[in-house]
């Protein structure tokens, strides 16, 4: 079972550091994951003991289903985060792990690599989504399911380790448009409504459909292997309820830290340490 209040506390020490940084000896290493998000591109930074230190995120339309479709403006987005950690650390960030949808080819994971390479960082780690969102989850056996804005992407785990991973293109793109089309309104305006809180119970309702189709693809993958316990992370599981619809559907024990966005990029962030000089 998973510790939720510990990955809880973790996340809250991510959300504390956006405003608030912590301090850092000059010559200690840190430890940079970089997600490269279908909505938003997000920078973590971890001191020597992984504890969070920094983050900087930015809305961003340059990844589409897991792929760079603009790497000029992926680049200068990454280069802009890191220059604003830079600035409020005090020091260079030189080396970045990142993640990418489970069964990205290894021209797509090169096209993320030269992004932060581009940036000025050496890329370290690569691993896929699901699985660096476990190393804050933590968990032996279940799957990870992270819904992000392009894809659905899920780590189904036993005894620890990785035994399938599958990624198909769902995700709050599919949210949001269906928020564009039940409202009349431009898909931007839509993102927007569809984050904030006073609406969600009312925008729920429009796309059950779509968390359904979720509910349906992790079904799917997890048909034949023995899971107990699915948990959610990815910034379109923030929707409230979302959690009970899957659980609803799949008729599995559903579980969503109190914010499933942040977890991939500490994972990364995570994964920076753990894994140095794993390229896979």
């Amino acid at each position: 079972m998973i510790n939720l209040s510990r990955v809880d506390k973790l996340i809250k020490e991510v959300e504390d550091s956006i405003k608030s940084p912590r301090k850092i000896h000059k010559d200690e290493e840190l430890y940079v994951g970089v997600d490269l998000g279908t909505a938003y591109i997000v920078i973590v930074v971890l001191d020597s003991e992984k504890k969070p230190v920094a983050c900087e995120m930015q809305f961003a339309q340059v990844v589409r289903d897991g792929l760079v479709v603009d790497f000029i403006g992926a680049t200068n987005i990454v280069k802009d985060l890191k220059r604003k950690l830079e600035d409020k650390l005090g020091v260079e960030l030189t080396k970045a792990a990142i993640a990418v949808p489970p069964g990205t080819d290894e021209r797509d994971i090169k096209t993320h690599s030269y992004v932060i390479e581009g940036a000025g960082m050496e890329v370290i780690s690569v691993e896929d989504e699901p699985t660096a969102a476990n190393a804050v989850l933590q968990i032996d056996n279940g799957v990870v399911v992270d819904v992000g804005g392009g894809t659905t992407g899920l780590s189904i785990f036993k005894d620890g380790k990785v035994i399938y991973t599958a990624d198909e293109a769902t995700g709050g793109t599919q949210l949001s448009l269906v928020v564009s089309g039940a409202y009349k309104i431009p898909f931007e305006e839509a993102e927007q409504k569809k984050k904030d809180a006073k609406n969600q119970e009312e925008i729920f309702h429009i796309v059950t459909p779509v968390i359904q189709k979720i509910a349906s693809i992790i079904k799917t993958h997890i048909k034949g292997f023995d899971v107990e316990e699915i948990y959610l992370v990815g910034g379109t599981c923030c929707l409230k309820e979302f959690e009970k619809v899957i659980q609803k559907e799949t008729r599995i024990s559903t579980v969503k830290p109190s914010n499933p966005f942040l977890v991939t990029p500490l994972g990364i962030a995570m994964n920076c340490a753990t894994n140095h000089f794993n390229m896979r």
